[in-house]
C-alpha cells in the first residue's frame, strides 16, 4: 500500500537531506545506533520475562556491493510492526512533525541552536547518500513488512515473506556517493563511531573488532592492565599511562568518564602545542572526538572519555547543542581531577612528583590564568627550596607553615638552574638570616608569581626586588664596614660615574653578606619575563630595565674599589664598569656581556708586578 508524507514531513526530509548533516559519513553511525536500540530493546524485554536469548542471536550484520552500488544493515532486535513503521517512519519526528518545524522556525534557521535530540531523524540521514531505501521488518509476532521510499513525497508498505526477527535496511546509494559501498571505508567509519557498540559488528564475513565501554563499568571490575589496554586502544599508543581517573556523576549532570594522564608530555619534549584528547559519547556513541569549551587551555595534557546521556544535541548529534552543558560537564571532570591529583599527592608524594615533573607547567599557566581554579592548582605546585640541597620540592602551603613569625612574604628566586641562582649574591642575604626561598626555573613561573600573586595572603616577592627591606645581615666576623664619611662620597661617586641612564639609586642596605654589588630589580619585570616579552616582540626592543644598586660596605672589593678612586680613577671606572656588568650579569639583565672580556684585559694590563 502506498502512502503519502504531509507535506510538513516532506519539508523535514529535504531539510535533513539537504541541511541537517554536513559530514555524509554520519548516516553509518545513527544506523548502527539504531540497530544497536532495537537490539537492546529486545534483550531488555527478554529480561523482564526471565526468557533467554541464545548466544551470538543478537549482532548486527553489514554489507556493501561495489557492483550493485548498495549498502545494507541488519539487525536482529525487536523489529517493527505496520503501526509501528508508519509511526517511526511515515512520521519523520516523534513528537509530531509540525512541532519539529516550529523548533526550525524558532531557532532562525540556525539548527544547532535551541534544537535537541528528541526528534527520530537519525534513520533519514540516509538520504543523504542513497536515492532509494528499502527496509524490510519482523516484530516477533507480527509478520514481515517491506518499507521502501525513494526520497519523494510517497512511501509504500507491502507484505513480505521474513523467517527472521528485526530490521534489514538497504540504501541503494547515489552515483556519487559510491564510497560507501566499499569495505574499507564501512569498516573506517565503524571504527571512528561504533567501537564500543555492545553487540557484535560483521561486515560480510568480518567480525569488527569492537571494545567493551570500559568507563560504564565499576571500578571494581576493571584490573590495571585492561585500562592500560582501553588507553593504548583508545589513544592510538603504544605506551603506558601515567595516570587515570575513573568515576560517575550523577549530579548536576550525569555523567562518567575516564581521565587519564599519559605516559610523557610532547611539549615538554619539543613537539609543539598539544590538544585535548577527551572524546564526548552519549550512550557509547562518539559525538565528539574533541569537543570545544570541554576544559579550560591548560588541561589539554589529558586523554580519555566522558559519555553522558544528558547531552543536549541538535537534532543530527553532529555536534553540541548547549555550549554551557558542555562546559558543566568539564567543570564537574576537572574539579574531580584536581580532586584527585590533590589525594595523590598526599598518599603517594613520589607518584605526584613524578607527574609533575612532565605535566607541572600546565598546572602552573592554569594557576597563572584560571581564576576559577586558582586556589585548588596552587595548592598543588611545587617548586624546589633553599632548604633542601638534593633538590626536594615543596608545596606552598608546606613554605607558608614554615614562614617566621615576622616574614610577609614569599620569596622566590628565578633562574635557569639551582647552581644560576645559589651562584648570584640574592640568595646569600636570605640565607644568613635563616630565609627559606623557593627556586624556580621554568620560563612561565615569574608570569605566575605575578599573576598568581600571593598564596594564603602571603604575597610573593623576588629576592632581587629592590622593595625588600631585610635590615642588615648577621656577621660572623669582626671586619669593619667602611665607614659613613667614606661610604656616602663613594655611592655617590659610583652614581656619577654610571649615570643615570645605568643605575637610578645607590645603596647600601646591608642584604649582602659575602657578594660585593648586586643589582635590585625596581620595576618588577624579571629577567624571566623580560626574555618572553622580548621573544614576543623582537622587533619592539624593551626599554633598559631601571637598576638600583646595592653595594656590601664590608667586601674587601669595595674597600679597595673606594681607595682606588683616589689613586687611580681612570682604573677606578674600569672596575666599577666590570663589577656594574658583573652585577647585572648575576642578575641576567646583561644582553651582550661580549665588552666584559675586553674591559678585563685593559684591567690586567694595569695591574703592576
Amino acid at each position: 500500500m502506498e502512502y503519502k508524507f504531509k507535506a510538513e514531513v516532506k519539508q523535514v526530509l529535504d531539510i535533513v537531506v539537504n541541511s541537517l548533516y554536513t559530514d555524509k559519513e554520519i548516516f553509518v553511525r545513527e544506523l548502527v545506533s539504531n540497530a544497536s536500540d532495537a537490539s537492546e530493546k529486545l534483550r531488555l524485554g527478554k529480561l523482564a520475562s526471565d526468557e533467554k536469548i541464545p548466544e551470538g542471536e543478537l549482532k548486527i550484520k553489514l554489507a556493501t556491493d561495489e557492483k550493485e552500488n548498495l549498502f545494507s544493515i541488519e539487525d536482529f532486535g525487536i523489529g517493527m510492526t505496520e503501526d509501528e513503521l508508519i509511526s517511526n517512519l511515515g512520521t519523520i519526528a516523534h513528537s509530531g512533525s509540525k512541532a519539529f518545524i516550529e523548533a526550525l522556525k524558532e531557532s532562525k534557521g540556525n539548527i544547532g541552536d535551541g534544537l535537541i535530540g528528541q526528534f527520530g531523524v537519525g534513520f533519514y540521514s540516509v538520504f543523504m547518500v542513497a536515492d532509494k531505501v528499502d527496509v524490510y521488518t519482523k516484530s516477533e509476532s507480527g509478520c514481515g513488512l517491506h518499507w521502501s521510499c525513494s526520497g519523494d513525497e510517497n512511501f509504500a508498505i507491502e507484505d513480505f515473506d521474513k523467517s527472521e526477527r528485526g530490521t534489514k535496511i538497504v540504501a541503494h546509494l547515489k552515483k556519487e556517493y559510491s564510497e560507501f559501498s566499499k569495505t574499507a571505508r564501512i569498516r573506517s567509519i565503524v571504527e571512528k563511531y561504533s567501537a564500543y557498540i555492545d553487540f557484535p559488528i560483521f561486515l560480510g564475513d568480518e567480525e569488527l573488532k569492537t571494545r567493551q565501554a570500559i568507563w560504564l563499568k565499576a571500578k571494581s571490575d576493571i584490573t590495571p592492565e585492561q585500562y592500560e589496554d582501553f588507553y593504548k586502544f583508545q589513544t592510538h599508543s603504544y605506551d603506558k599511562p601515567t595516570d587515570w581517573l575513573h568515576f560517575k556523576a550523577d549530579a548536576p549532570v550525569e555523567l562518567n568518564a575516564l581521565i587519564y594522564v599519559p605516559s610523557e608530555n610532547p611539549e615538554r619534549l619539543g613537539f609543539g602545542k598539544t590538544e585535548c584528547e577527551v572524546s564526548l559519547y552519549c550512550k557509547k556513541v562518539l559525538i565528539d572526538p574533541s569537543p570545544k569549551g570541554l576544559f579550560p587551555e591548560w588541561m589539554r595534557f589529558v586523554k580519555g572519555v566522558i559519555d553522558s546521556s544528558d547531552i543536549p544535541l541538535n537534532i543530527s548529534r553532529e555536534s553540541m547543542q548547549d555550549s554551557g552543558l558542555v562546559k558543566k560537564l568539564g567543570r564537574v571532570v576537572l574539579k574531580r581531577f584536581l580532586k584527585h591529583l590533590a589525594e595523590t599527592a598526599k598518599k603517594d608524594a613520589q607518584k605526584y612528583e613524578l607527574f609533575f615533573k612532565k605535566f607541572g607547567t600546565f598546572l602552573k599557566e592554569g594557576a597563572a590564568v584560571d581564576f576559577e581554579n586558582r586556589a585548588e592548582l596552587a595548592k598543588l605546585l611545587r617548586f624546589e627550596s633553599s632548604l633542601y640541597p638534593d633538590g626536594t620540592k615543596v608545596s606552598l602551603e608546606d613554605y607558608v607553615s614554615r614562614m617566621k613569625g615576622d616574614q610577609k612574604d614569599i620569596f622566590f628566586a628565578c633562574g635557569a638552574d639551582r647552581k644560576t641562582i645559589e651562584s648570584a649574591p640574592y640568595v646569600e642575604a636570605f640565607a644568613a638570616r635563616g630565609l627559606e626561598v623557593l627556586y624556580m626555573y621554568d620560563p612561565i613561573d615569574a608570569f605566575l608569581t605575578g599573576n598568581l600573586g600571593a598564596f594564603d595572603e602571603k604575597p610573593f616577592a623576588s629576592v632581587d626586588s629592590s622593595d625588600i627591606a631585610l635590615g642588615d645581615a648577621p656577621s660572623s666576623s669582626d671586619v669593619a664596614p667602611l665607614p659613613d664619611a667614606e661610604l656616602t662620597p663613594l655611592k655617590d661617586w659610583i652614581k656619577s660615574a654610571l649615570g643615570d641612564s645605568k643605575v637610578s639609586e645607590v645603596s647600601s642596605g646591608g642584604r649582602l653578606v659575602d657578594s660585593p654589588i648586586a643589582a635590585l630589580n625596581t620595576d618588577g619585570i624579571t629577567p624571566q619575563m623580560r626574555m618572553m616579552l622580548k621573544a614576543m616582540n623582537p622587533d619592539s626592543p624593551l626599554p633598559p630595565s631601571p637598576v638600583k644598586l646595592e653595594i656590601n660596605p664590608r667586601s674587601e672589593v669595595i674597600k679597595n674599589l673606594n681607595s682606588l678612586r683616589s689613586s687611580d680613577e681612570s682604573l677606578a671606572k674600569l672596575v666599577l664598569d666590570q663589577l656594574y656588568d658583573n652585577a647585572l650579569l648575576s642578575a641576567g639583565l646583561l644582553e651582550n656581556p661580549r665588552s666584559m672580556a675586553k674591559r678585563m684585559n685593559e684591567i690586567l694590563a694595569k695591574v703592576k708586578p
